[in-house]
């Protein structure tokens, strides 16, 4: 597969980073990696569409100033690019989000990603507070399912925290093939991984399901999450801006699942409901 590298010069660098990556998530880019002058962005050559970036608004916003350059690349050489890049980063005192090149962590979970093209290193705001909620809550003999998996990392500390039946999801097959590759390095064989959406839920239940994906998305797939929980199951969505949380709270409401707390950085929100 060919993917379409854009380099992104971006001026301030927030919050317009962290807008533009939204915004591009929702047009299909795949996998974003912030460096010191804005942020490269990755997208299949075969979903690129002509003037796809016309609308951005962020670009249009005149306290921005946003600019980009996109060239070929092939998939094999996403490894040099994210090894410069990836930093282990931390989550709170008990978990280390690592690649295999850095020391072993003394922490409790000590995690091993490499994520190739994949999203979810810990790194973005969103996959570091799904971590959180995971390290806080209980999943002790649960079953979970990590949709929209990408790295799997939600899956691996799911599963280190005690969880028993693990189904990962991502409808990209980089994703999925990545999220292989780390639940093998994790030591974590139990987790299932699938290609595939929402439409392979069908007659599914589980205990916790961790949904980080895009705002969009969310609205679409709440009705089949609440579904699939088992009674007294728990729901954690995140991938949208607090602005958009009412609207993903009303809907969840909608379908018997009330919002019951959650946690903010940098106006991302990692959210959790209950049934």
């Amino acid at each position: 597969m060919v993917y379409l590298e854009y380099d992104f010069k971006i001026d301030p660098p927030q919050p317009a980073t962290d807008i533009l990556i939204a915004e591009l998530g929702e047009l299909g880019f795949e996998s974003f990696v912030e460096n010191e002058t804005g942020l490269l962005a990755y997208i299949l050559k075969s979903e690129w569409k002509g003037g796809m970036l016309s609308e951005l608004f962020v670009s249009q916003n005149p306290n921005f100033k946003i600019s980009w350059t996109s060239k070929e690349i092939e998939q094999q050489n996403w490894n040099a690019e994210w090894e410069k890049n990836f930093h282990p980063i931390k989550v709170g005192d008990r978990c280390m989000v690592r690649a295999p090149f850095h020391d072993p962590a003394k922490v409790e979970y000590d995690i091993v990603i490499e994520p190739k093209m994949s999203f979810g290193t810990g790194h973005h705001e969103t996959t570091h507070r799904m971590l959180e909620h995971i390290l806080v809550n209980d999943f002790e003999g649960k079953s979970v399912l990590d949709m929209g998996c990408g790295t799997g990392v939600l899956a691996i500390l799911a599963k280190k925290r005690g969880a028993t039946d693990v189904d990962a999801i991502d409808i990209d097959e980089w994703c999925y093939l990545n999220t292989q590759e780390n639940v093998e390095r994790n030591n974590c064989p139990e987790i299932k991984t699938y290609q595939g959406d929402s439409n392979l839920l069908k007659d599914k239940k589980y205990d916790v399901i961790l949904a980080n994906i895009n705002r969009n998305i969310l609205l679409e797939d709440i009705p089949i999450y609440a579904d699939c929980l088992a009674k007294e199951g728990t729901l954690f969505l995140s991938g949208f801006y607090l602005e958009d949380l009412d609207a993903i709270s009303s809907k969840c409401a909608a379908h018997g699942l009330e919002f019951e707390k959650n946690l903010e950085k940098n106006n991302w929100i990692a959210a959790k409901y209950v049934n």
